[in-house]
């Protein structure tokens, strides 16, 4: 089934010719694929055959051109597949992944502390809370316009009777800078959590080096099990997002790729390249990486390892 099978979109209807034409895209370019989802005059609706009640997802109506430029008031399609990895994970569906190399119970969060960062919608983290997790939270930059959307979508959604087993993780929604890591919500949660959550967030390289600071201060350190799960599309371009995943960049925080691969919309998978050439701008569209990031295991003759 299409990763996008799940989402409606909510709202008025519209006489505008450029929404027409829009709408209409995919029977004039039937490849090509929507990797971005509503606006604010819609909202939309995550319907899953395995929760309780569809999800109504909010998404912010940014009236500063800074909010703008965060892109965080649509629903990504890297949002769309963590959530149904979770999914697949937390309640033990069958589920293709990793090219072989991984299994859906990898991407269980019953039990586990979890946070996102640059969260937008929240909708892994909503299916987090809703599916066995202990504990959720869901960060964002500190913009008012974009946190309330958030809490609008936790309060909507966050509730037992959404949840398949009836149960529900407390859910907090702050704000966090990547990088900034003097604030009293980064110094109270340093090393707490056992999954960390990055969907759609590497098209701004010169933001890759906060991030991963951020990843790193966040994920736990003494727990060989603590996995950071990162998805992006390639729609910006591969030369944008790539640099994110570069060994030398990981280690600098004490970070490594434990496996990488390429999924596109359809389920298709295939092996990370770090470039394919000149790639047509409705294929790229089609596709993600996902990357599974994990704690350093130093080599036995690094300065500090005992022999």
């Amino acid at each position: 089934m299409a990763l996008t099978s799940r989402i409606e979109l909510h709202g008025p209807s519209t006489h505008d010719p450029e929404d027409y034409l829009s709408s209409s895209l995919g029977v004039i370019f039937p490849d090509d694929v929507t990797n971005q989802h509503g606006d604010a005059e819609h909202s939309l609706v995550y319907i899953s055959p395995h929760l309780r009640r569809p999800l109504h997802i909010a998404l912010a109506d940014p009236d500063q051109e800074s909010d703008r430029k965060l892109f965080s008031h649509y629903l990504w399609n890297a949002s769309l597949l963590l959530a149904e990895f979770v999914e697949a994970g937390s309640l033990g569906l069958p589920l293709n992944v990793g090219l072989g190399r991984l299994k859906p119970a990898d991407f269980n969060v019953a039990g586990l502390e979890t946070i996102e960062l640059g969260a937008g919608t929240a909708l892994p983290s909503i299916m987090a809370s809703l599916l066995g997790a202990k504990n959720v939270a869901v960060t964002d930059y500190p913009s008012k316009t974009v946190l309330d959307t958030l809490r609008r979508n936790v309060a909507a959604n966050a509730k037992v009777e959404c949840s398949p087993n009836s149960t529900l993780a407390p859910l907090t929604v702050e704000g966090h800078a990547w990088g900034e890591l003097d604030t009293p919500f980064a110094a109270q949660h340093k090393g707490r959590f056992d999954r960390v959550f990055v969907c759609d967030c590497l098209w701004m390289p010169w933001q890759h080096a906060n991030l991963h600071e951020s990843v790193a201060w966040f994920l736990k350190e003494d727990d060989p099990s603590a996995r950071v799960w990162v998805i992006a599309g390639f729609h910006t371009g591969r030369a944008k997002m790539r640099g994110f995943f570069e060994d030398a960049a990981l280690c600098a925080v004490g970070l490594e790729l434990e496996s990488i691969w390429e999924r596109d919309c359809d389920g298709v998978e295939r092996e990370w390249v770090w470039d394919r050439g000149q790639e047509d701008v409705s294929e790229r569209k089609r596709w993600l990486v996902v990357g599974v990031l994990r704690r350093r295991v130093p080599e036995p003759d690094e300065p500090g390892v005992k022999g």
